[in-house]
Formats: structure tokens, sequence, C-alpha cells
């Protein structure tokens, strides 16, 4: 009896404790929040007589109990998640990831209140509705080391001023409606981040500048690039994957120094010419190759993994030869 009376004692000197986790003016901008995205059914666990560090989509630090992370995932498309993203998300300033995913009913621009968010290191707003273009605040996030704004129909040019994040590891502007040039400011990166700008409407030139940068990855396919990409690539460089597909590239390959780091090369449906490189046979962990629909020629050097791919990988070319194509004559 004594032992059980003091469990049930215990119990009630914890139990207050427990009660008071969640920071006052956080759980206040929670539950304001959710009356500004319409009271969604996704948010139906915040409630203000429970906890909101045990909300669902909600992770408390587990020193200071501050909000510092909200991830809202629509898992079931269309149900009644229908807003813009409201001024009351800058009420949770000690956020360092915030994520606003698969989200189709999410429209109107991002809100400067996003500015005021100085510890996020992790931005993802994808796969929405979200429209208007990529607003120049954002350089204002200095903790950033992902963002990530893909899939949305956002529109205009990419500001230069992004290259002002200096622990920027990864950039994500992909399928979107973007137009005009990559800044040449993207080659003053500190941090040489994976560039995936894909699937979108830029023109001109690939920056001369972007020769400064050895990132892991690059992926401009599917837009109306021009001119050169020797800026890219270069012996000393470690990237590992860079799709440039279904661009107006022309250049001579044959110039070009691959790194012996790639794992993946995607160069089909351009005006690229000259002669594939003897040094691409160096290149030892090469999975994918594809460089169709060119104007390429000469001989495919012979060794390395350069026969592992079959003809797809190079047909469609001016004069190309030598296995996997038919023999040179």
């Amino acid at each position: 009896m004594a032992t059980m009376f003091r469990v049930c004692f215990l119990l009630i000197l914890i139990s207050p404790a427990l009660a008071v986790l969640c920071n006052p003016a956080d759980k206040k901008a929670l539950l304001q929040l959710k009356q500004d995205l319409n009271n969604p059914y996704l948010l139906a666990s915040w409630t203000p007589d429970t906890d909101c560090c045990y909300w669902y989509t909600v992770k408390c630090d587990r020193k200071t109990h501050r909000i510092i992370s909200l991830t809202i995932l629509d898992s079931v498309p269309y149900t009644n998640f229908s807003a813009q993203i409201p001024p009351s998300i800058a009420n949770l300033p000690f956020l360092d990831t915030l994520i606003l995913h698969k989200l189709p009913n999410l429209t109107g621009p991002l809100p400067p209140a996003i500015a005021t968010l100085t510890s996020l290191t992790y931005l993802t707003i994808s796969w929405t509705n979200l429209s208007g273009p990529v607003p120049d605040f954002l350089a204002q996030l200095k903790n950033l080391q992902s963002l990530d704004l893909s899939f949305n129909n956002l529109s205009g040019h990419i500001p230069g001023s992004l290259s002002q994040l200096p622990k920027l590891t990864s950039l994500r502007l992909d399928r979107n409606r973007l137009t005009g040039p990559i800044p040449d400011s993207f080659g003053y990166f500190n941090s040489s981040p994976a560039l995936l700008l894909s699937h979108n409407q830029l023109s001109g030139r690939i920056p001369a500048s972007l020769a400064n940068q050895d990132p892991t990855g690059i992926e401009l396919q599917r837009n109306r690039l021009e001119g050169d990409a020797y800026m890219l690539f270069g012996p000393n460089k470690t990237t590992q994957t860079v799709d440039l597909s279904r661009n107006l590239l022309a250049f001579d390959v044959g110039r070009v120094e691959f790194p012996t780091s790639l794992i993946s090369l995607d160069l089909n449906h351009n005006m690229i010419y000259g002669k594939l490189p003897e040094g691409l046979k160096a290149v030892d962990f090469l999975q994918m190759f594809n460089v169709s629909y060119n104007r390429m020629c000469g001989e495919i050097p012979q060794g390395g993994r350069l026969q592992r791919f079959d003809v797809y990988s190079y047909f469609h070319n001016k004069c190309l030869c030598g296995s996997p194509l038919p023999s040179c004559k």
C-alpha cells in the first residue's frame, strides 16, 4: 500500500510538468496557424486541451521545448486542405525545418513572413500550386542548407541573391515555370550546392562562372539553354551526376575533360558535336550514359565502361561508329 501511495504521489508531481512541455507562445502560434489554414482535417490533433509537443506534424526541441520542426504532408491528395501560407507562420521563430509537401490546394505566393524564420536550415515547399516569383527575401535565411521549391507553379527569373546563402548544399527549383538565364552569381556560392533547375523555361547561356563550382550534381534538363557547357566539367571536379538533356546546347564534346567521379551523364537531344574524348574510358563508375540525338562523329572510345551501354545511348548522331554501334569503315 505504501509503495502504491508513493507511485501515485510521484505521478501527481510529474504530470503537471508533462502538461506544460509546450511553450505557450508556440501553442498559441500553432492554433492561429491552424485557423488561418482553414482548420484542415490534417491538423485535427491540434486542440487547445492537449500538449502541442505531441501534436501530429510537430516536433519540439528536447531541452527548450520550442517548436523546431513543422511538416505538413497530405498523404491523401485533394482533401480539404485549401489555403495560402499565412503571415502567422512567422510566429514560430525557432523552426529549423519547415516542410509543406503534396498540398495541391496550397496556393498564392511565398509570403515575406518566411524571411523572419532565420533559424531555418531546411525549407521544402513542393508539389503545391504555389505561384508568383522566387522571392529575393529568401537570401535572408543565412542558415539554410536545403531549399526545395520544386513541383510548383513559380514563374519569373531566378534571383541571383540566392548565391548569398553561405551554407546551402542543395537548391531545387525544378518543375516550375521559371524563365530567363541562370544567374551569373551562381558561380560564387561558398558551398557549391547541388543545382536542380530542370523542367523550366530557362534560356540563354550557362554562365562561365559555374567553372568555380564543384556540386555533387547538376540537373538542367528540359530547358532552352544554349551554347557551351564546358564550365560544368573538369578533371579536378568531383561531380557525380550531370543531366543537360533536351536543351539547345552546341559545343565540341571532344574538348571537354570529364571528371572521373561521374556516375551519370546525360547529354541527349542537343546539338553537341565532335568526337567523344578518350578520357571517358577513365570514368570507372559510370552507370548511366546517354549522348543520343546529337551531332557527334568518330569512333566511340573502346574500353572502360562505354561498351556497357546499348545502342540507344548513342544512336541518332551524325556519324558515331564503333561498338556498340556498327564498326567504323
